[in-house]
Order: structure tokens, then sequence, then C-alpha cells
């Protein structure tokens, strides 16, 4: 017999802040990156190209996987609201402009969110390592 959903036990990931999206509760969250700053900060990641005529951006970390338009992009950022944010796919780079997105907000219950360290975002890496030697006794 198969355990009912409200049954089965919410098992949270080892580093739940390196995942880009978060469904273990009815607020379905995802983390968004904005590709404006990805030009606005000269990403080294950035890659280019032409074709018909436009110039196309992307990411080469795969951060985000769409290709978008420069002149559309830019013409969207004159406007009031920019162009916006687009759904990581992989984990953001430090360099990112990340926020979360929660899908269902009202959805949560008074307890919070079950997965806090989703909502860690990437604002650099750690300054120190830990390293551990085994050694045969």
């Amino acid at each position: 017999m198969q355990p009912q959903t409200s049954e089965v036990e919410c098992v949270l990931p080892l580093r739940p802040q390196d995942e880009v999206a978060c469904q273990r509760c009815e607020v379905h969250c995802d983390k968004v990156v904005y590709p404006s700053a990805c030009l606005e900060r000269a990403c080294p990641f950035v890659y280019s190209y032409e074709d018909h005529g436009h110039t196309y951006i992307g990411c080469m970390q795969k951060v985000y996987d769409v290709e978008l338009d420069v002149d559309l992009l830019r013409a969207a950022e004159r406007r009031r609201g920019g162009f916006g944010a687009v759904r990581a796919t992989h984990r953001p780079l430090p360099m990112c402009r990340v926020e979360v997105e929660a899908c269902y907000a009202t959805r949560g219950d008074e307890l919070g969110c079950v997965n806090p360290e989703f909502y860690e975002l990437p604002l650099g890496e750690p300054n120190f390592r830990i390293f551990a030697e085994l050694k045969a006794s």
C-alpha cells in the first residue's frame, strides 16, 4: 500500500541553498535571476552572438537557459517595470542578482517555511575550508 502524501516525511537535502526550486510545501518557490544585471555588472560568463541582424546573450554557466535579444532587453529595461527576472536552472553565481519567488504565498501555514535555508542566496563563497584527513589505524 502506498503512503498518503500527508504521511510522507519531508526530506531536506544536504545543501538546500544550492537548489533552484523548492516544492516541499504548498508554497512552491523558485530562484530567479535578472539577466539585465549580467550586462550591468559585466559578468564574465555572458556570451553573445549575432543572428539575422540581432544580438543575443546567454549565460555560459547555464544559470538560466534562455537566450535574449539585447535590443528587446534594453528596451524593456527603459520601461517602468524593467525586463524582470527569469527562472534559474542551475545554481546562481555570487555575482548574479538573485531573488526567491514564491508562487503560492497564500498557501503558507502558520509555521512558515519548512526549508528556510533555500532562501540563502549566493553572496560569495565561504572564506574558509575544512579538510579532513582520514588515516588508517
